[in-house]
């Protein structure tokens, strides 16, 4: 583990709008940097610039970063842990590739997840919460209506992110840092390219119905919206070459 000096602090900015990776989910002793090159290729994945199968070489990491191959070993440590990459013999590290009956177990575990984080937000809703939630609608609604497809993608995913922190449950909110990113796989290697992953209009009803406290028509919406989206995805491998640093560009 890295030197308990270098510990990040606990008091951060709010789970969702740390580039998809709650505070529940960054472990005690880890450092700067090893959260750096985490959380850009978290971004990288949920924006879908690193498709899955991708290779990411140490020797890049060493380079982009400017830190030992021991960092860079540390970073993609936990990235296997979550199941974001893979660690092959002889191949070293690829963005992992879910199967089609992995992606059914992951989607089905989701919406199981998150038909208990919509009444828990209900519940613990306030002026305040809702007011987050209606902000991060307002970036997502900007980067769709500018163009900016990559950052729409992930915002669409850090939203799902901020219900699971307002739920009030870190081990609800946990398994959602690490669903949401296999999710972003999955749709990476089996949605049709150019599609959305998220329509934000359903986001917006979504939200609307948790401001309104209504349990059974919100829950109804998560499973339906959740549902929508698998069925959006097709058998199709994509099979992309990524340059890394473009890929990571501005995490």
């Amino acid at each position: 583990m890295p030197s308990p000096g270098k510990r990040q602090p606990r008091k951060a900015a709010p789970a969702a709008a740390v580039a998809g990776v709650p505070a529940a989910a960054i472990k005690r002793g880890t450092t700067a940097v090893d959260l750096r090159i985490y959380r850009a290729v978290v971004n990288a994945v949920m924006s879908h610039r690193l498709p899955p199968g991708t290779h990411l070489g140490e020797a890049d990491f060493c380079e982009l970063y400017q830190v030992s191959r021991t960092t860079v070993r540390k970073a993609l440590q936990r990235l296997a842990h979550d199941h974001i990459i893979e660690l092959r013999p002889n191949r070293g590290a690829v963005i992992a590739s879910p199967t089609p009956e992995q992606a059914r177990d992951i989607f089905a575990a989701r919406r199981a997840i998150e038909r208990e984080i919509v009444p828990l937000v209900i519940r613990h809703a306030t002026p305040a919460s809702l007011k987050q939630i209606r902000a991060a609608l307002h970036a997502e609604d900007q980067a769709r209506r500018t163009g900016d497809r990559a950052g729409w993608i992930r915002l669409g995913g850090e939203f799902h992110l901020l219900l699971a922190e307002l739920a009030g449950n870190q081990v609800l909110q946990r398994f959602m840092a690490e669903l949401v990113s296999r999710c972003s796989l999955i749709i990476a290697l089996y949605e049709t390219p150019g599609a959305p992953m998220c329509e934000n209009d359903e986001h917006q009803d979504l939200a609307t119905l948790i401001e309104q406290g209504k349990v059974k028509e919100a829950t109804h919406l998560i499973e339906h919206h959740l549902q929508e989206i698998e069925a959006r995805l097709h058998l199709n491998e994509q099979d992309k070459k990524v340059n890394l640093a473009e890929a990571l560009s501005g995490f």
